[in-house]
């Protein structure tokens, strides 16, 4: 087998390695047969509506919630394996500090807790802020506290970042500098980053690859650069007002009729061909309609899915 190391040291080719990864609680299945396989090294996009599951497969990740069925790999490891707890940090929306240390106290922390600290890198994500180290949490920014979050994340030296909403509550300047920060950061040392995020216009910026989660099921898994291109938007005129039978051919992902003009998102089964605009969809065009049809025919790129038989590719 070819060496898949990454920059930090990471072996392995997949970070994360669902195989029908299914969660149950009281009102019902949160999770319901999740397989896919996210490569090491790349910033993924974890997309979906609120309740969508999202949530239950990052505490899954983290060993914060237990499978009702199926397993899942980190790094080739079972995620109950004590081995992987070295292996991630995650940050979620709430970021849990404590608000009466100081910065200082709050990194010191973070190197008592973790055997491979990396105390140089955590004060230089804080300092390169213009963050005090004196200064108590309570006292900073929202901007300022996220930073001091991901000193932590970062400090530890993971090899996967797992992110739930983390720049949610930011003001515009704030999230593209903490964005930047992310991306220096996950370049330079090889992290994988999983990030939920309803910021789709962030996501197509700063991902990719993409995990679209919808009624606790995937609906897309993989490369956002084979993803969307598997798209067409096709703009044209009714047939009796409704869609032209030629569109049969193509899988339909969603349509829309305003009078006598239809506006259709296709994965294509072969050449469009009639009297129709045809305009390749950008990243949040192809999300948007996904989430807005939930129950349109998964797609995962190569790669992207364990059991590949029976699920088409892009």
């Amino acid at each position: 087998m070819a060496d898949t190391s990454t920059p930090n040291g990471t072996s392995g080719t997949w970070a994360l390695e669902a195989g029908g990864l299914s969660k149950r609680y009281r009102r019902g299945w949160a999770l319901r047969d999740c397989s896919f396989r996210l490569p090491a090294g790349r910033i993924c996009g974890l997309v979906g509506p609120n309740g969508a599951g999202k949530s239950t497969l990052l505490g899954l990740a983290t060993r914060q919630v237990e499978a009702t069925e199926g397993e899942l790999h980190v790094f080739g490891v079972p995620v109950d394996d004590p081995a992987v707890m070295p292996r991630f940090a995650f940050l979620g929306q709430d970021k849990p500090l404590f608000k009466r240390f100081t910065v200082a106290e709050t990194l010191r922390m973070g190197s008592e807790l973790n055997p491979g600290w990396d105390m140089a890198a955590a004060e230089r994500i804080v300092r390169s802020g213009q963050v005090a180290m004196h200064a108590r949490v309570g006292t900073l920014s929202g901007g300022q506290r996220t930073r001091v979050a991901f000193a932590l994340a970062f400090g530890k030296r993971p090899d996967l970042l797992l992110l739930d909403e983390p720049m949610s509550d930011l003001d515009p300047l704030a999230r593209d500098e903490m964005s930047t920060l992310l991306m220096a950061e996950a370049v330079e040392r090889g992290t994988t980053v999983v990030m939920s995020s309803h910021m789709l216009t962030e996501l197509e910026d700063m991902c990719d690859y993409l995990l679209v989660v919808a009624g606790g099921r995937i609906r897309m898994a993989g490369d956002a650069d084979a993803l969307v291109p598997a798209h067409a938007l096709v703009t044209g005129v009714t047939e009796d007002g409704a869609l032209p039978a030629a569109l049969a051919a193509h899988t339909l992902i969603e349509a829309r009729i305003q009078g006598r003009q239809f506006h259709a998102m296709v994965r294509p089964q072969g050449p469009l061909g009639g009297p129709w605009q045809i305009t390749e969809p950008s990243l949040e065009e192809v999300l948007l309609a996904h989430l807005r049809s939930p129950d349109a025919p998964a797609l995962y790129t190569p790669g992207a899915r364990i059991e590949a038989e029976g699920t088409r590719t892009a």
